[in-house]
């Protein structure tokens, strides 16, 4: 059966979530926002692994996913896709590069313009959260406090975004889309601030790879 290619602008919104599964700053009682804002001040560095279901506004079968991640902050992060089939994403800091393995295509972007106003943009960035979101309080439920944040750009990408954590740890990450698309993203085995080489955060292009971008100024 043919698989449907998630794209790079997808990619980042599954990427965004990764930064939040952080650390151990708040108690549960603490709000949402607040445990949010603690989150992204407090946690530096990340790696996990994460389970991710988009499902599409007409309900069809949904589009499950698996894979690991690790950041650093400000700009610095490895998104890897294992199933349903291989997909890296990798943030050097200054460059988005996009690898399909199948395809043997990568795609590369300056990190500004890639991150834009998307959630990635709040936690593998340096900006204040309310530099481009409207932060609010979602409630109480599943065992989780909400906090839920809106783009103030129309040209984000996405619509909301819902995070819930306890315990200080994010645990749920749900995003829709402006086509009615909603994508859940579930963290297990969350490791915050460890030490993580800096090669993790380095690409290469494989030999022979078909580059989309511009490269001016990188080493080949």
């Amino acid at each position: 059966m043919k698989h449907v290619r998630t794209g790079p602008s997808a990619l980042l919104r599954g990427a965004a979530a990764v930064a939040m599964a952080l650390s151990a700053f708040g108690a549960f009682a603490a709000g949402g926002v607040q445990q949010l804002r603690d989150f992204v001040a407090g946690a530096r560095s990340a790696e996990g692994e994460f389970e991710q279901v988009v499902t599409t506004q007409s309900g069809r079968r949904p589009q499950e996913a698996s894979g690991s991640f690790a950041y650093a902050r400000p700009g610095r992060f490895h998104w890897e896709y294992d199933r349903p089939y291989r997909q890296v994403l990798v943030g050097d800091g200054e460059r988005l590069w996009s690898w399909d393995p199948d395809l043997n295509q990568v795609t590369v972007r300056t990190i500004g313009d890639a991150l834009g106003a998307t959630p990635a943009a709040i936690l593998f960035g340096s900006g204040a959260l309310e530099d481009s979101f409207e932060l609010a309080e979602g409630g109480e439920h599943d065992g989780l406090a909400w906090a839920e944040a809106r783009p103030k750009r129309t040209e984000s990408g996405f619509e909301s975004l819902r995070i819930g954590l306890a315990d200080g740890q994010l645990r749920r990450m749900e995003m829709r889309d402006h086509f009615g698309q909603t994508t859940v993203i579930r963290f297990v085995r969350l490791r915050a601030n460890p030490a993580l080489a800096a090669d993790r955060f380095t690409f290469s292009p494989p030999a022979g790879a078909d580059i989309i971008g511009d490269l001016s100024g990188t080493a080949r």
